[in-house]
């Protein structure tokens, strides 16, 4: 009976979807109103997109998770929040992040992270298998296969984990990988970061990958506006852009079937030094949780999701491209071109009205999400 007790239900309960989706459906509606009333817009590839996501509404049909990678000068509200914006994003399907700058809770191995390659697989067996049996068929070293339904980001909060639920297999992950909002004035992208690597790599199967291209939003929400600053600007025109599915063995395959390679070194040095879970403390790597030294800071594993991630920004410079857009130069993409560049950030020198936001020497602007 306890074990029973322990079991996850089938899906989140009803007062929590009835709230999701209310949100969610005053939020979009909204947001249309605002986009289509009072702004010019275009969606090229929309109906693509709405065929894939069609495709997807039967949850017990779907063979795997969906990443959509967006990108361009957005604003977004970020920063932090309290009690009732923490229930507001949750309940509108928002995992929280630390960003390791400000946080020492953050970075690529963080709990969230962990529970988006969760959400992007099934953790709890076959489309239709009982939840009792999917529970149990949970790795035993798996943080996420408690028995309770939430996860925590910090030791000491307690955030609601759709992974926890079967229905929520092979989900839909939207993602910003540039981790922080960035207004360029040629429309230039900052690096991704290592988090896009990790889904497409240790999700099961490999998901699908649409990018996506975003303009309009920098005028909109811009860094130089003025007062009332929190009233976003309307007649502008605004672009939309969303490109094809990725061809998931052209682009993933060679990656996923090296980072297998590097799991199963990692493992069979493991058994060779004899350092198992009672010798060293060290619990077995599991769905979305990498344990293993080599594979979380070794050379080969870094240079692997520097790759990948390189590969995901490619695929949405298509798009870019697509919208019109010249080539950046590749340096663009590293983070190391940034740091290079250092010295031509004002560090000092805040966005215009803004507290948080940083002015670049290139007159570009970022701030913290």
């Amino acid at each position: 009976m306890a074990a029973e007790e322990r079991t996850p239900p089938y899906q989140p309960s009803l007062a929590r979807r009835i709230a999701t989706t209310a949100e969610i459906g005053i939020v979009a509606a909204l947001s249309r109103t605002f986009l289509y009333a009072l702004n010019g817009i275009e969606a090229p590839g929309l109906e693509k997109f709405l065929d894939v996501l069609d495709s997807r509404y039967d949850e017990s049909k779907r063979e795997r998770g969906l990443i959509t990678v967006t990108t361009g000068v957005l604003g977004i509200c970020g920063g932090r929040t309290g009690r009732l914006q923490t229930a507001f994003f949750s309940y509108g399907n928002t995992l929280p992040t630390h960003r390791l700058a400000h946080s020492p809770h953050g970075g690529l191995f963080q709990p969230t992270i962990t529970e988006c390659i969760r959400l992007l697989s099934n953790p709890h067996g076959k489309p239709g298998t009982p939840p009792s049996i999917g529970a149990a068929s949970q790795p035993p070293s798996d943080p996420f296969s408690s028995g309770t339904l939430t996860y925590s980001t910090t030791g000491s909060d307690a955030i609601f984990s759709p992974s926890a639920y079967p229905a929520n297999r092979f989900s839909w992950i939207h993602i910003f990988p540039e981790g922080m909002t960035h207004q360029h004035p040629d429309h230039l992208m900052r690096y991704f970061k290592w988090g896009v690597a990790r889904l497409i790599l240790e999700s099961e199967p490999c998901p699908d990958v649409i990018p996506i291209w975003i303009d309009g939003p920098q005028e909109v929400m811009s860094y130089e506006r003025t007062w009332p600053r929190f009233i976003p600007r309307a007649n502008k025109d605004i672009e939309i852009r969303f490109g094809d599915l990725v061809d998931r063995e052209k682009t993933w395959s060679g990656f996923r079937q090296r980072w297998a390679e590097l799991k199963d070194r990692a493992r069979r040095k493991r058994e060779l030094s004899r350092t198992t879970d009672r010798s060293t403390g060290q619990v077995e790597d599991s769905l979305g949780v990498v344990n293993d030294d080599e594979l979380r800071y070794g050379e080969e594993a870094r240079q692997l999701r520097t790759e990948v991630t390189l590969a995901v920004r490619n695929e949405v410079l298509k798009v870019r491209r697509a919208a019109g857009w010249g080539d950046e130069d590749p340096k663009r993409g590293l983070a190391e071109t940034y740091r290079l560049e250092s010295g031509g950030v004002l560090e000092g020198e805040k966005v215009k009205g803004r507290g948080r936001g940083v002015k670049h020497g290139d007159g570009s602007g970022t701030e913290p999400v």
